[in-house]
C-alpha cells in the first residue's frame, strides 16, 4: 500500500508539473511588436481612412459668405468650458485653423475665424472684428463685420446667447446693429460703445 501512495504521488506530480508550467508560461508578460502608424503593415483602404482637409482646403471651397454661414449653423459651438475660463478677460484667439479643427470657440475665436475667411473667400467683404463695450460690468463682446453690397451684415457665432446668436443684417451702420443688440441681449445692460478693432 505504501508503494502504491508513492507511486500515486509521482504521478501526481509529474501529471501536475506541465500544468503548472502552462500556468507560469501564460502568466508572463507577451512581447507584442508595434508599428508607428506610417509603417503599419496592415493596410488601410479608402474607406477606412479619414480624410481631414486642412483650413485652405475647406475654405478655398467654399464661394461667398453663405458657405461659412451654413459651416457655422452646422458645426461650431459654442465653447462653455473656455468661456468660462477667460470670462471677463480678452484671451489670445485660437487661429482659424485650430477653430476649424476643434468646432468650438468663443466670441474673439469665432470672430477672427469669420474675419479670416470671409477676407480669404471673398476680399471685397472687407471684414473687421467690431468690439461692443458693454456696461455696467466690464463686458465687451466681439464679432465680425463685412460689406456686401454697399451694406453691413454681422455674424455672430461666439455667445452662450441665442437671441444673438447667427446672422444677421442688412444694416446701413454699425450703429444700428447696436440698437439690434440692446434690444435682443438678453441681460439688460447698456451698450455704451461700439466700434472697429484696428
Amino acid at each position: 500500500m505504501k508503494k502504491h501512495k508513492e507511486y500515486f504521488r509521482l504521478t501526481l506530480v509529474v501529471s501536475a508539473l506541465p500544468i503548472c508550467m502552462l500556468a507560469l508560461f501564460a502568466c508572463a508578460p507577451v512581447r507584442v511588436k508595434t508599428y508607428p502608424a506610417e509603417t503599419s503593415p496592415v493596410k488601410k483602404y479608402p474607406a477606412e481612412t479619414r480624410s481631414v482637409k486642412t483650413y485652405d482646403e475647406t475654405v478655398s471651397q467654399w464661394k461667398s459668405y453663405e458657405d461659412l454661414v451654413r459651416w457655422m449653423e452646422k458645426h461650431f459651438s459654442f465653447d462653455m468650458e473656455r468661456y468660462k475660463k477667460f470670462e471677463g478677460t480678452l484671451p489670445i484667439p485660437r487661429s482659424p485653423e485650430e477653430t476649424l479643427q476643434l468646432k468650438s470657440g468663443i466670441y474673439i475665436d469665432a470672430a477672427e475665424f469669420s474675419k479670416k475667411t470671409l477676407n480669404q473667400i471673398n476680399p471685397s467683404y472687407k471684414a473687421q472684428i467690431v468690439v461692443i463695450i458693454v456696461r455696467p460690468n466690464v463686458f465687451n463682446h466681439y464679432v465680425c463685420s463685412f460689406k456686401k453690397d454697399g451694406k453691413l451684415f454681422i455674424m455672430d457665432y461666439g455667445t452662450p446667447y441665442r437671441e444673438v446668436t447667427g446672422f444677421h443684417g442688412p444694416y446701413n451702420s454699425i450703429e444700428e446693429y447696436k440698437r439690434f443688440y440692446e434690444k435682443y441681449y438678453p441681460e439688460k445692460r447698456h451698450v455704451e460703445g461700439i466700434g472697429y478693432l484696428p
